[in-house]
């Protein structure tokens, strides 16, 4: 167990802190193993605190102290208490201003769980959010304390020639012994996990961007000498952002630089310090070779998130960590705006979608379930969830659906201009909303407080005597943990009917006639009515996916095939095409677990042949209408899951597909197979997709006519997309060629780690036997390393949360090898090992035996000694 009970923290218990900190000067002696930091902070008495204390407390964690000063007088030790946690002042001046100067001694290089300030290869970098600055000094760390930063940072010209920070360069200068100097100064008050800092042997890709109000920004992208050309793409997503930033929001960058390094060490995908991005290599460096089409979209998508953080999180940010989507939701939402403008928004809304359904609703199902505004935590590094970001995006999507895009660009305008330099609340935001249009969303707020995914059901009555149709909708929510209850959510359904012709109906509702509607189900149960229609259409519902819930609603395969074909909103086409393929292969579940046949549903072959020769239009979406759903999704519809089942179901729906339509296959392969080097545009992103899509299924027949075709479009390729896709097909196949391949494909690109990455999980997810043993192997593969985080997430974390076949295998040795590994990260870095602890959360989905395995395992974590409290809060909660 534990060596003691971690303290859990709550939103109740929130009070302003005691002191503020109006200034702070940063000094840094950098050295690999023995940094010098000396910060002089600029304090006064905050009158809105009501602590009478005259002691003044400062959070700290592994850092040695050397002095500490009060306005100029060092502290004898029994001025002072130092704690593993916090350093306590016991009397400071309560009625003036007054400074503090403290200096003390950091070891980057011991610090492998890459929060504070770490080594990364040969370079210094920082992470601070949410609560690693307390690494770097002593401080109140927490959110709403914002601060102005004047940082000086001393290094070897050596070892750390390029010496970064956040906000204006405003002075540099040489020292003796071949050292230098560097200051930084931020004009704009920051809570400290925005502070930065990055010094090391990097060159720079500059370039500029001129402004609405015609100011020029200098841009600098900062990476490693060999990666200089593999940044275009990122720089111009950071032009595209800002340009998009002012042409949808009127936000505009208010520093005269923004940089952007790239580091290869980093447990998140990137982090928006003020004016100091730093980005994990992964969502910056780039080359048609080297990157995927799908990796040129994260690309633009993170560069754009971090940019916008700017304002949304920057200038506005949050009063405590509850308030995460404050923050994250808004800018997720704004950096799906944006990728969806920026390439196609049919596919960009599925591509959430899909994730979301098959991922978060696993999160809201399951014993970690929370609000996307926990009620408490225990470690805060442990809430940046997908609750809190994706479903945080869904929360405001429904804002700007209820507003109209023109209001909810009135209510946003408002929310900066109210807040500019405030940490402030979720609750804020909506009341900026709710102000700026005139409306009440008293309701609507409770989906800031309320975890789990709400469930309509839906039935229909047509009155052929009256024209009318009735659609009921009752609103149910499964109860989650600490929350037995629900009440009713204000949720927004977008509506549409469509003609026996498939041709849209028109909705008579409300004395209006309209061809899609927005609904307002805010009760348990809800009747709405339409009028003048002459005959019973087909009802499209939930349009453009309007609300994060699950829709039950009884539809024929013939109906089903119906909106495929026809629906006018491009996700409800999809969505049909899903629902479609999710009955066929539960009928197909059924069977195999009676020991029956098993047959092909004629209506889906017709359906995907329709869909195989519709020519024209986005050849993305048309591959999304091909694609199966995943067996993680699949997973989510069954109360007792059944991995095995759901393989050979799925399996022997894309292999009789792929038998029975191989001709369409094959001619819409060879009609969009090009020799080409790999342009980041639509149409050739489009081709590449829809022909690997079509590669995929041909794999199925697993003939030496695929197999040559395979090999062929993996040596020839020009591209990282087709080349991966071919080695794709060939590692989840019987392919004669797999070892060489895959030998081939290392030593072609053993130099690029993030290609590196992208062999360990092809590997790591092969659906084919000996996964795991292949696993085991990799694990002792010399270009693997636990101290990697992209290393770790492409190898451990792709068999564990994207391998359920073999993973799930009924002898358990997924799960041992899961809980070996974890226990192993939790003393090197508890954050990605609480992250990898999520693969066995979902324990009481399975069946008995499973079940048992899983839990073991948890009770193998959780009894422990010297357990994280990252770890032990996952383990804890996923055991209650």
């Amino acid at each position: 167990m534990r060596d003691a009970s971690p303290q859990t923290v709550f939103l109740k218990d929130y009070t302003p802190p005691e002191y503020l900190i109006e200034q702070i000067e940063l000094n840094f002696d950098l050295d690999e193993q023995h940094t010098q930091v000396r910060s002089t902070l600029s304090l006064r008495r905050n009158p809105q605190s009501q602590d009478s204390s005259t002691a003044l407390t400062l959070l700290g964690e592994e850092l040695q102290l050397v002095s500490i000063a009060i306005d100029g007088q060092a502290l004898e030790q029994s001025q002072y208490l130092l704690g593993e946690e916090a350093l306590v002042v016991h009397e400071v001046p309560q009625d003036r201003p007054f400074q503090i100067v403290i200096e003390n001694v950091i070891n980057p290089q011991a610090n492998t769980a890459l929060e504070g300030l770490y080594l990364s290869s040969s370079m210094l970098c920082t992470q601070c959010e949410a609560q690693g600055f307390r690494k770097i000094t002593w401080f109140l760390d927490r959110p709403d304390v914002m601060s102005r930063f004047k940082t000086t940072l001393t290094g070897d010209k050596g070892k750390y020639p390029v010496l970064l920070s956040n906000g204006n360069k405003v002075g540099q200068g040489e020292l003796d012994n071949n050292r230098h100097w560097v200051s930084w100064e931020d004009p704009f008050a920051k809570p400290c996990y925005l502070f930065a800092l990055v010094a090391g042997q990097l060159e720079c890709v500059a370039d500029e961007f001129i402004t609405m109000s015609g100011r020029r920004i200098a841009l600098e992208i900062f990476v490693e000498k060999h990666n200089v050309d593999k940044c275009a793409h990122a720089m111009q997503s950071l032009k595209n952002a800002m340009r998009w930033d002012e042409e949808t929001y009127g936000l505009e960058y208010d520093l005269d630089l923004y940089m952007i390094v790239a580091v290869d060490h980093f447990n998140m995908g990137a982090m928006e310090n003020k004016g100091l991005n730093v980005f994990n290599t992964k969502f910056v460096l780039a080359r048609p070779d080297t990157a995927t089409d799908s990796d040129y979209e994260h690309i633009e998508g993170v560069i754009g998130h971090e940019y916008f953080h700017n304002w949304s999180g920057n200038r506005v940010t949050c009063r405590d960590w509850f308030q995460l989507s404050l923050k994250e939701g808004f800018t997720v939402f704004r950096d799906q705006q944006f990728s969806g403008d920026r390439t196609s928004p049919a596919v960009k809304r599925i591509e959430d979608v899909n994730a979301l359904r098959t991922r978060q609703f696993a999160e809201d199902a399951g014993p970690l379930a929370h609000p996307i505004r926990p009620e408490a935590y225990i470690e805060i590094n442990n809430f940046y969830t997908l609750t809190v970001y994706e479903k945080g995006a869904e929360v405001v999507r429904m804002l700007h659906t209820l507003l109209g895009a023109a209001g909810f660009r009135k209510g946003c305008d408002l929310y900066f201009q109210r807040h500019d330099g405030q940490a402030v609340t979720c609750e804020d935001f909506v009341k900026a909303l709710e102000d700026a249009n005139g409306v009440e969303l008293k309701q609507f707020r409770l989906w800031y407080s309320q975890a789990g995914t709400p469930v309509l059901t839906v039935s229909q009555q047509y009155d052929s005597e009256s024209q009318q149709l009735h659609l009921t909708i009752q609103q149910n929510c499964p109860p989650t943990p600490n929350q037995p209850v629900k009440a009713p959510l204000h949720i927004p359904v977008k509506l549409g009917l469509l003609a026996a012709d498939g041709s849209a109906a028109q909705i008579h509702y409300n004395g209006s006639s309209q061809a899609e509607i927005t609904l307002n189900v805010t009760e348990a149960e809800q009747t709405f009515s339409f009028d003048k229609l002459s005959q019973q259409p087909v009802v499209s519902l939930l349009r453009g996916f309007s609300a994060p819930v699950t829709l039950k609603i009884e539809r024929s395969l013939e109906e089903l095939a119906f909106l495929l074909r026809h629906d006018s909103d491009t996700f409800n086409r999809w969505e049909a095409g899903q629902q479609l393929a999710v009955q066929v292969i539960f009928k197909l579940i059924d069977a195999i677990e009676l020991g029956r046949p098993l047959q092909l549903e004629p209506v889906i072959v017709d359906a995907y042949r329709s869909v195989l020769t519709d020519s024209g239009g986005d050849l993305s979406y048309q591959a999304l209408l091909l694609a199966l759903p995943e067996e993680s999704y699949l997973s989510g519809q069954m109360a007792v899951i059944d991995v095995e089942a759901i393989h050979q179901a799925r399996e022997f729906v894309k292999k009789t597909l792929a038998d029975q339509l191989q001709a369409e296959f094959k001619q819409l392969y060879q009609q969009h197979h090009r020799d080409e080097s790999g342009s980041f545009d639509a149409g050739a992103v489009g081709r590449r997709r829809l022909k690997n899509a079509c590669l995929s299924y041909l794999s199925k027949l697993e003939n030496q006519d695929v197999y040559h075709i395979a090999e062929q479009q993996f040596y020839s390729a020009r591209n990282m997309t087709d080349q991966l896709a071919a080695l794709s097909v060939i590692v989840n196949s019987n392919h004669p060629a797999k070892a060489r391949s895959l030998d081939s494909f290392y030593v072609q690109w053993r130099q690029e780690a993030l290609v590196i990455d992208k062999w360990f999980t092809l590997q790591a997810t092969s659906s084919m036997p000996n996964t795991f043993a292949t696993v085991q192997a990799l694990m002792k593969h010399p270009a693997f390393d636990m101290k990697t985080p992209n290393r770790v997430r492409s190898l451990i974390g792709a068999f564990s949360q994207a391998n359920p076949l073999h993973f799930h295998a009924i002898n358990g040795e997924g799960y041992r090898f899961l809980a070996d590994q974890v226990l192993a990260l939790n003393t090197l870095n508890p954050q990605i090992a609480s992250r990898m602890v999520t693969g066995l959360a979902q324990w009481r989905r399975y069946d008995a035996a499973r079940q048992g395995l899983m839990k073991q395992q948890l009770q193998r974590i959780v009894a422990t000694e010297h357990l994280s409290k990252d770890v032990y809060e996952i383990a804890s909660k996923s055991l209650a």
